[in-house]
């Protein structure tokens, strides 16, 4: 069982490969805001700067949350210099937006010291927050900045070689976070229904192939009425902050933390689906790409309408073929892989075994007191030894995406956790 959360060279890998992306991307901003400035193209050097900056806010309060969360937990303590200066000064690193360079340290530190022989615990524990933080980063920095890019492409009916550059980092940046985001998922399946990579290129593919079109359709949508896509994010973004508030989440360890949470959540949402809430989920999955595939059609309805003839239709007719192909190739990808790659681990009990199952729950609760125990009640228990350390936050959205049903007792109680150790 603890096998599963050994760290493995591919790990140190795609932390690295964090560290780089990271380290492009902020260089690539860097080149467009001074190409934008030199140009005189003053509002666009100040969308590119407020996205920017809106997204490492937004990514470093919630790292500062969960670290100084983690420290307070009994039988915390730092395990690298990094990490003790983080602790001491955590809060000033994170007011100067220099939380994730650190978290990306300390990661790196904490990898090399469980590849030669040390606990894996805490090495994994934290690239699973890595993981998240790289996510929420994607989807509010990356994805926006991506359409940004193809609307001044678009506009401008040029693409320039910084534009171009910056296209291929933000697409680069999605393509790790997301697999890196799948990885982490699959670490906390039992060892027997672990996946193959093959399952990470099929979650990849089927995200990109649907990123791409909405991406396409808000990019041309803003080429015809620039100011009004403000007004567009505001509203479906309220929509989507309510369906996020009506699935009950409960991710975070506090109510405004929560609300946090669920306005990041419907950001996400406004680009792709992302599963928060445990239960059947094809609902909620069709409800949304119905809603979606509704909003982008209004939205490339409106650019054919008011586009300019002479300037688009050399190319109109193949753009809107590539982005219905790309939108019905990336949803085949989806039910190929919740049919052949999506473990079938979580089951609906029988009625007859929920209640031994209760009684199972309720005898666990009582007599352990030396494992960390974790209780999905569609699988039953699963006991991590005591020297197995658990991110908390990264087994909830685990246990939300890998969820296929929800029994009375799982409605009752999710998770038991016996003496977690952070």
């Amino acid at each position: 069982m603890e096998d599963r959360f050994k760290y493995s060279c591919l790990d140190l890998f795609m932390t690295l490969f964090g560290v780089v992306s990271f380290f492009f991307d902020l260089g690539a901003d860097i080149w467009t805001a001074v190409e934008f400035y030199l140009e005189g193209d003053y509002h666009w050097l100040g969308v590119q700067l407020f996205l920017f900056f809106l997204s490492s806010v937004l990514v470093h309060i919630f790292s500062w949350i969960w670290f100084s969360n983690d420290t307070l937990e009994p039988g915390f303590k730092s395990e690298t210099r990094t990490e003790g200066w983080m602790v001491k000064y955590g809060l000033v690193f994170h007011i100067f937006q220099l939380g994730l360079p650190l978290r990306y340290m300390v990661a790196i530190e904490l990898g090399r010291m469980a590849l030669k022989g040390g606990q894996s615990g805490h090495a994994i524990y934290r690239t699973c927050d890595l993981s998240m933080l790289r996510l929420f980063e994607t989807f509010s920095e990356s994805t926006p900045q991506l359409t940004f890019m193809v609307y001044i492409v678009i506009q401008n009916n040029k693409a320039e070689i910084f534009l171009c550059v910056k296209i291929a980092l933000c697409l680069f940046a999605i393509t790790g976070s997301v697999v890196d985001y799948h990885r982490s998922l699959r670490s906390f399946l039992p060892e027997k229904s672990k996946l193959g990579c093959s399952s990470s290129v099929v979650y990849f593919l089927w995200n990109l192939l649907l990123i791409a079109p909405r991406v396409g359709a808000v990019a041309l949508f803003t080429s015809v009425f620039p100011p009004y896509i403000a007004l567009h994010f505001l509203l479906l973004w309220a929509a989507l902050l309510l369906w996020a508030w009506a699935q009950h989440t409960d991710f975070m360890d506090s109510g405004p933390g929560e609300w946090l949470y669920r306005a990041m959540v419907a950001l996400v949402w406004y680009f792709s689906w992302f599963n928060v809430a445990t239960g059947r989920t094809m609902g909620r999955s069709l409800i949304y790409h119905t809603f979606m595939a509704v909003d982008s059609s209004i939205l490339l309805g409106t650019w054919y309408w008011y586009r300019d003839p002479l300037v688009t239709d050399h190319y109109v007719l193949p753009l809107l073929l590539a982005l219905l192909a790309s939108y019905l190739l990336g949803l085949l990808l989806k039910t190929i892989y919740y049919k052949l790659f999506h473990p079938k681990i979580w089951q609906p009990l029988p009625e007859s075994e929920e209640s031994n199952l209760q009684m199972r729950c309720l005898s666990i609760s009582e007599s352990s007191n030396s494992l960390n125990i974790v209780v999905n009640f569609r699988s039953g228990p699963t006991v991590y030894p005591s020297t197995v350390v658990v991110n908390k936050r990264m087994r909830t959205l685990a246990n939300n995406f890998y969820s296929s049903a929800s029994t009375p007792c799982n409605l009752t109680m999710n998770w038991i956790e016996m003496d977690s150790l952070v």
